[in-house]
């Protein structure tokens, strides 16, 4: 599976969309949809974008957002893919790649939201989200709203 259009377009309000580089919570440098630009990114001023690279430093258009986007998402549909053995529905799984790409591969992993999900207890995965609200050891108001929209696109 894929994440869908509706997927993309909920992760993209959740996560935010920023057109220039900035710090998110944690202060890593960011642009777009929640990329954090890596070493190489950062010393080049440039993000590979489809088969280009892009120059990053006067900002991104929406088209090269969204295909950096689009890029991102492919490992963690995969790690979704590869890992729930239980048949899903497109909105959860929407909600586990929203919640991989937010939390990381390995995290979603090793999660007890996973092994509960794959043991066929879906009902058990609201619960789950709801506990990944820390970043730094801090609670942030963010994580609790983003969680709470992850749990209605989950049971919708």
């Amino acid at each position: 599976m894929q994440m869908s259009e509706n997927g993309k377009k909920l992760l993209k309000e959740w996560e935010g969309c920023e057109y220039i580089v900035y710090k998110d919570v944690a202060g890593y440098l960011t642009i777009g949809v929640g990329h954090k630009l890596i070493q190489d990114e950062l010393t080049s001023g440039k993000i590979w974008i489809g088969e280009k690279p892009i120059k990053y430093r006067n900002g991104l258009t929406e088209d090269q957002v969204m295909t950096l986007l689009s890029q991102d998402l492919e490992r963690f549909e995969k790690v979704v893919n590869e890992n729930i053995k239980v048949e899903l529905n497109q909105n959860q799984f929407d909600t586990l790649v929203s919640f991989s790409f937010n939390v990381g591969v390995n995290a979603f992993k090793n999660s007890t939201l996973l092994r509960l999900l794959n043991q066929n207890l879906y009902e058990r995965v609201p619960g789950e989200l709801k506990r990944w609200i820390y970043s730094g050891g801090n609670r942030i108001d963010g994580l609790i709203k983003r969680r709470e929209k992850e749990i209605i696109l989950w049971n919708s």
